[in-house]
C-alpha cells in the first residue's frame, strides 16, 4: 500500500510540475500550438518503460494488482479502436485526461469536477451496455 500511495504522489507531483493537470495546456497541446506536452509525454513514457523493465527482471509484483510484471499483448480489434477513438472525442471535448483530472483536483479545479463525473458516467455506461450484450449474446448462444 505505500508504494501505490508513493507512486500517486509521485505521478500527481509530475503532473502539477508539467502543468498537465491545466486543461488550456492540453488544448493548445491538441490544437498543435504548444507541443511542450508531447516532451513530457514522452519523457515520462520513456522512464516508465526504463522502470517496468527493471521491475520485470526483478521477480517483484507490481504494487496495484500484486501480479508479476510481464507484457500484456493486446491484440488490435474493433474495440481498440473504437475505444480510442472515443476516447480522444472526450479529450478533446473535456481538455483533459483521467490522470491530469484528479491532479487538476488537487490543485483546487473544482470545475473539472464536470468532467470527472462525466467520466466515471461514461465508463459505467459503457460497462452496463458491455455486460448487456454479453448476456443478450449468451442467451441466442444457449440451446432452445
Amino acid at each position: 500500500m505505500p508504494a501505490i500511495l508513493l507512486g500517486g504522489v509521485v505521478f500527481g507531483f509530475g503532473l502539477g510540475l508539467s502543468q498537465m493537470y491545466r486543461p488550456e495546456v492540453v488544448l493548445r497541446f491538441l490544437r498543435l500550438s504548444d507541443l511542450g506536452l508531447l516532451l513530457v509525454m514522452g519523457g515520462a513514457s520513456v522512464v516508465a518503460g526504463v522502470v517496468f523493465a527493471v521491475g520485470s527482471r526483478t521477480d517483484r509484483t507490481a504494487p496495484l494488482t500484486g501480479r508479476e510484471f510481464g507484457k500484456r499483448v493486446k491484440s488490435m480489434d474493433r474495440n481498440v479502436l473504437l475505444g480510442g477513438g472515443v476516447f480522444g472525442v472526450g479529450w478533446g471535448i473535456s481538455g483533459i485526461c483521467p490522470g491530469a483530472a484528479y491532479a487538476s483536483l488537487g490543485v483546487g479545479n473544482v470545475t473539472i469536477l464536470y468532467a470527472v463525473v462525466g467520466m466515471f458516467a461514461g465508463a459505467y455506461l459503457q460497462g452496463y451496455l458491455r455486460s448487456e450484450t454479453s448476456a443478450a449474446e449468451q442467451t441466442a448462444e444457449e440451446p432452445a
